[in-house]
């Protein structure tokens, strides 16, 4: 916890996305609500580093998942100009963690839609005020503004395609299905994510959204007809399990194996499974990240809707894997020492060096001040020639 007089206070949209520090936002005169319900008036001191941005780190400071999809939204869209518009934005309803993390892959191109999130059938405020300062144009004459998911709510007010699906297996099936019909093909690959273990789930949201391959689900022991008959439709693809045989058997992959070519990424607990994750690289599929010079999305695996609501971040910027931070926002030793491996140095000039960044998911509950600051000294670039120090 931070001494008192180090408390910070934190401001809405725009400025706090921008994390400046020392900085106000608005015109003299103008006043800005902040998080904790406080009001701020235009040149008052605002504190934002280090709680909101680091050197190399930046927090996406929210509460909800809601909130969290709107910011992520907003980073990957900042600005009204119709060559920063979206030309579709995703809803899902948040308590459908499969939903947001099947739906992720609509951000991968073409359409590059970023994700929102309802409540139910209702629209947030953090989702009702992205949507307005987004702006979907649609994709094409008859395109959508908005694809909404299963039972999630939408605005009356603009195009909207829904996709449906009873259970978590139907509906990632006819996401995928919407994906090849957009794309014009089906994907090579597919990712076969867990059901019932959502934080060995999460990272797969990641991915989707930067390579268009689709999340399918299974359950522990049995391949579900949906699953089988979406995979089918690719024709023979490759195959990657995500998670360990604890979460998707033997049983399953030996189901799966009559489908295509396949593969299991996993290991326990669910830090290392997003490592494993992580690290691997198989051809063109898989993030492959095992030296400096990337992006990465830090979440906490108690949050998994925060998986979908964060993927734009993996797939714009500085693109790169998602990893988790332990149910107590604490960064999970395994996790330290990846960042240690991929750490980047230099040898004469750090001008000529390549860089690492962080983007922080959720509030200091969600992933702790201690744990961003060790983040940013983990990925700090340090000189090869002497030994680094590290928390």
């Amino acid at each position: 916890m931070l001494p008192t007089s180090l408390r910070v206070i934190t401001i809405t949209g725009a400025c706090a996305l921008a994390a400046i520090a020392l900085a106000s936002c608005g015109r003299a005169g103008d006043t800005n609500s902040t998080g904790n319900g406080a009001q701020v008036t235009a040149g008052q001191t605002v504190a934002a580093i280090p709680t909101a941005a680091t050197k190399n780190t930046t927090r996406v400071w929210a509460t909800s998942p809601a909130e969290i999809a709107a910011d992520a939204a907003r980073a990957v869209y900042p600005a009204a100009q119709q060559s920063q518009r979206p030309l579709s934005v995703v809803i899902a309803d948040s308590a459908n963690w499969q939903a947001t993390i099947s739906g992720a892959v609509l951000m991968a191109a073409p359409l590059h839609a970023p994700m929102l999130l309802s409540s139910g059938t209702q629209l947030p405020a953090a989702t009702q005020s992205a949507l307005t300062a987004l702006a979907p144009t649609g994709a094409g004459k008859d395109g959508p503004q908005v694809i909404k998911l299963g039972v999630a709510g939408a605005p009356a007010s603009l195009k909207t395609l829904s996709i449906a699906g009873n259970d978590p297996f139907t509906l990632a099936a006819h996401i995928d299905a919407y994906e090849a019909r957009i794309v014009g093909r089906w994907s090579s690959a597919v990712v076969i994510a867990s059901s019932d273990s959502p934080a060995m789930a999460m990272p797969a949201a990641a991915w989707a959204a930067k390579s268009g391959d689709s999340v399918l689900f299974s359950g522990r022991d049995q391949l579900p007809p949906a699953t089988a008959a979406a995979i089918k439709a690719h024709g023979k693809p490759r195959i990657y399990i995500l998670g360990p045989p604890s979460t998707i058997s033997e049983n399953v992959l030996a189901q799966l194996s009559k489908l295509g070519q396949v593969t299991r990424v996993g290991a326990r607990p669910a830090s290392a499974n997003a490592i494993a994750f992580a690290r691997f690289r198989d051809g063109d599929f898989g993030w492959g990240v095992v030296d400096p010079g990337h992006g990465l999305v830090f979440t906490n695996s108690l949050q998994p809707s925060s998986a979908g609501a964060a993927a734009p971040l993996s797939a714009s910027g500085s693109y790169g894997p998602m990893l988790l931070v332990g149910r107590d926002g604490n960064l999970p030793p395994d996790v330290a020492n990846y960042l240690r491996d991929i750490r980047p140095g230099y040898s004469a000039d750090p001008v000529r060096g390549v860089y690492n960044h962080a983007w922080i998911i959720g509030d200091p509950v969600a992933v702790s001040y201690r744990a961003q600051a060790t983040i940013d000294s983990l990925l700090e670039i340090a000189p090869v020639t002497s030994a680094a120090a590290t928390p």
